[in-house]
């Protein structure tokens, strides 16, 4: 290749990766919150990230199947509609399904697996095996560095580093954020001093929810543009090969391990595409699955080592 075409490969790489890796460690940080505080491992996390995703279409889409009018809201209230009702859903899953049985883990995995498949079937039975249309957040592009991205790219990855550092800020230093890093370090104790942990619990299992849904919406509208049964498969592979690159129930292990792989899979894609193998989107995952199994064999606890580490 010329000097020409591998400048402008690194600068689609830099870009792309960039803006990939920053929607990428939105999607896995509500499943690292969750386990980091509550030792859960939630298998439905991928089934929160389309139901967001869903309820974000019902509520802007003109129409539905067989043509019946839906409810149709701006954009900015329907995202954080299909937030909240995400996080609510998350919050019963926890009290109704994961509650009695958080001590036994593998109990945990088939349970929210249950819960994943319910999910799954519940939006195929009210809105078919189709793919909806899922509206992006801003229309119109923008071109860096000779590189077309889309402002719906754009406010996806500002809006994914923003919550990113919000969490941190909460985590760090409110009240409830305290409260979480304490029970994540010793539950009994802070059972001791007062600390309600099933309320925290069921908090904690509510905004990690939200952060799936939030994803669900910015990663739909910004890339696929379509919501359909099985989108669970990819967000929920992507999540356990981000926390367990970085290190379970660790936030900065999240955000460098979101950043590997998304600077890893643009690579290797774009390098594919310039050399001529067209059509291999759907190798993306690959990267993310070989990351994974080589992090496990040779450094099962991740990069920065702890089972939970929910820092400073």
């Amino acid at each position: 290749m010329s000097t020409r075409l591998v400048n402008t490969l690194i600068e689609q790489i830099i870009i792309f990766g960039t803006i990939y890796s920053g929607m990428l460690a939105l999607l896995a940080i509500g499943f690292t919150l969750i386990y980091g505080v509550t030792g859960v491992v939630n298998m439905a996390h991928g089934a929160l990230f389309m139901l967001g995703a869903y309820i974000f279409w019902v509520l802007t889409a003109s129409f539905g199947p067989s043509g019946v009018p839906l409810v149709q809201l701006d954009l900015g209230p329907a995202l954080i509609l299909a937030v909240i009702l995400t996080g609510i859903v998350g919050a019963f899953i926890y009290r109704l399904v994961i509650h009695s049985i958080i001590e036994d883990l593998a109990a945990v995995l088939v349970a929210t697996v249950g819960v994943l498949i319910i999910i799954q079937e519940l939006m195929i039975i009210e809105f078919g095996s189709y793919r909806w249309p899922v509206v992006p957040l801003w229309e119109g592009f923008v071109t860096v560095w000779g590189v077309k991205v889309t402002y719906s790219q754009l406010l996806a990855f500002a809006v994914s580093l923003c919550l990113f550092v919000g969490l941190w800020v909460f985590i760090a230093f409110t009240k409830i954020g305290k409260a979480m890093r304490a029970v994540s370090q010793d539950r009994e104790m802070a059972m001791e001093v007062g600390i309600n942990t099933e309320r925290l619990y069921m908090l904690t299992m509510g905004i990690s929810s939200a952060f799936a849904a939030i994803a669900g919406v910015l990663i739909t509208a910004s890339t696929t543009g379509f919501a359909y049964p099985h989108m669970w498969d990819r967000p929920l592979y992507w999540s356990f090969a981000i926390v367990i690159l970085g290190g379970l129930g660790s936030i900065k292990g999240t955000l460098t391990g979101a950043f590997i792989i998304g600077f890893a899979e643009n690579a290797f894609i774009f390098i594919l595409v310039e050399l001529g193998w067209g059509g291999v989107e759907f190798l993306r995952g690959v990267v993310a699955l070989v990351a994974m199994v080589i992090v496990l064999l040779l450094r099962p606890k991740g990069l920065f080592g702890k089972r939970i580490e929910m820092e400073e």
